[in-house]
């Protein structure tokens, strides 16, 4: 069943192949910096060309950030991000590869058609050193630039279970849409608060008073992962994965064709979603 005013008529999704995202989800090998040159090589992959794809060098990271540009019609900007680094224990693949590697899927499914926003896809570099990358990508912005980015949309830990959304990091205009989204296709959604695990890149563009998503699937019953030997590609459900990647595609493009409410201003609070298709995961019932 379709939502009124969720989906309009004329918007069609572009999804690159499961085997595309397995593959991509794959290349998690090796420490950060080739995790970095891996990220950058799919981005090449995936369609975006040398002109707009970049590395922003941070003073205290060895690895720089991995910016990829896919202009639209206007300079009002869509910034979405997820970390590349991981911690020396485990493989990183849930924290933060099964981010980091969806970002380029993500620009291949919106190249193929106009759009209104400027997309800026980000992978930051020094997340778990303390928000290094998208401090210093927020602080290079000048205020003209800030001021025109309308969302940033933060991608970390996936492919645990459903999708969730941290809402109290959250602005609740964008929770709402992807919720009736998630409704529309029929992909659960729910609501998992995440606090005392520490901070997210999403928090450098709330300090900036930037509109935030942050996107993740962590629940009590999975946090056993992070940080640990268990954060390896087994942890990872490709089903839920997919799922997730298929909302964020179609929520990116729904997302373009949204004007902001006019005097809207941003906020992270909890917000009450609509039930899912199927029950969230609860402590003690973890597949």
């Amino acid at each position: 069943m379709l939502i009124p005013g969720i989906v309009p008529a004329q918007i069609s999704f572009n999804f690159v192949k499961q085997d595309t995202v397995r593959q991509r989800l794959s290349l998690y090998k090796g420490n950060d910096t080739k995790r970095e040159a891996a990220l950058k090589q799919i981005f090449s992959d995936a369609g975006c060309g040398s002109s707009s794809l970049t590395e922003q060098v941070i003073p205290q990271k060895k690895q720089p950030n991995v910016i990829c540009v896919l202009p639209g019609m206007t300079d009002q900007t869509i910034v979405v991000g997820a970390h590349f680094d991981h911690v020396d224990r485990g493989d990183g693949v849930v924290d933060n590869w099964s981010g980091a590697s969806l970002l380029p899927s993500l620009f291949q499914g919106l190249a193929t058609q106009p759009l209104k926003h400027t997309f800026v896809f980000v992978g930051f570099s020094g997340e778990e050193a303390g928000l290094l990358g998208s401090q210093f990508y927020v602080k290079q912005l000048s205020e003209p630039q800030r001021s025109k980015i309308e969302a940033m949309i933060n991608l970390d830990t996936l492919g645990l279970g459903p999708t969730e959304v941290w809402l109290s990091q959250s602005d609740p205009r964008l929770t709402k849409l992807l919720n009736g989204l998630a409704l529309n296709m029929r992909i659960p959604l729910s609501g998992m608060e995440l606090n005392g695990f520490g901070e997210s890149d999403e928090e450098s563009f709330i300090r900036e008073k930037v509109c935030t998503l942050v996107v993740h699937t962590l629940t009590p019953s999975t946090a056993h992962i992070l940080h640990q030997s268990t954060d390896n590609a087994s942890a990872v459900h490709f089903s839920d994965y997919f799922d997730t990647y298929r909302l964020l595609s179609a929520y990116l493009t729904v997302l373009d064709s949204q004007p902001v409410p006019a005097g809207h201003v941003c906020t992270a609070k909890p917000v009450s979603l609509l039930p899912s298709p199927r029950p969230r995961l609860v402590p003690g019932r973890h597949r």
